[in-house]
């Protein structure tokens, strides 16, 4: 008996709907790519909007509403008539994840916090084996820079400052530049989720507790309760941003 396309070809898998994007996003998507690849670079002016509108074939409408968005996100800024690229744009993972909050700030969210486990869970693991006092140091002055902040009728600007500063000091202590530089590059994205964060009521006086303990793992050298304490303080964190945004 001969074989016949049904015996030979498996059958197909069912094809997903796949979800339509808006023009608009595709028009900032396209231009935070040019900003990645480096045809825009830090202070350069974009097209203007006809010429955009031109360029990507798209109605001026969806042009308005893709610059509104990069300006929101902060990728541009707007002045005297025209469109400027911001040079904190150039590093390509921070303009990507902003993009990725601007679509799908949920989304955004999950994928902020699992990159952060990822990242700050071994290097508190990392920061425990190598105990640099210097860094301790800067650990204890973060610290009590959020304890004052909140004392000082709750100064959010300061908390989030020192609060980020705690975290990129303990990504300075596993003595790995990458790990820096890779805290440095979701500064922005995080300083945001953080300022959600911080209109929960406990969330900021949680905050300095997780980070008092976190510390004394490192400290005492002890890399599985670092690594334990930076885990149960992310997750605390990333359920308060979710009831923040009217998420959980």
């Amino acid at each position: 008996m001969t074989d016949t396309m049904a015996d030979t070809v498996p059958n197909p898998v069912p094809a997903e709907p796949i979800a339509r994007r808006k023009t608009y996003e595709l028009v900032a998507e396209r231009l935070v790519d040019m900003i990645g690849q480096g045809a825009l670079r830090s202070g350069d002016a974009l097209a203007t909007e006809r010429e955009l509108t031109e360029r990507f074939a798209v109605g001026r409408s969806s042009v308005r509403e893709a610059l509104r968005m990069l300006e929101s996100q902060g990728v541009i800024r707007a002045e005297g008539g025209s469109s400027f690229v911001v040079a904190e744009a150039m590093n390509p993972l921070n303009s990507s994840l902003r993009m990725l909050f601007a679509l799908d700030e949920r989304t955004g969210i999950h994928d902020l916090f699992e990159l952060r486990r990822i990242l700050e869970c071994e290097a508190a693991a990392l920061a425990a084996e190598r105990k640099i006092p210097a860094d301790l140091a800067e650990m204890d002055a973060a610290t009590e820079e959020m304890a004052a902040a909140l004392a000082d009728s709750g100064l959010a600007d300061d908390f989030i400052d020192a609060d980020l500063r705690f975290h990129l000091a303990l990504a300075g202590a596993t003595g790995n530049r990458l790990v820096l530089h890779s805290m440095h590059a979701v500064r922005d994205v995080l300083r945001r989720a953080l300022l959600t964060v911080y209109r929960i009521p406990q969330s900021p006086e949680s905050a300095v507790g997780e980070h008092r303990k976190i510390r004394e793992a490192i400290a005492a050298g002890d890399a599985v309760r670092a690594r334990d304490e930076m885990r149960a303080h992310l997750d605390r964190v990333e359920l308060d941003v979710h009831k923040g945004g009217g998420d959980g």
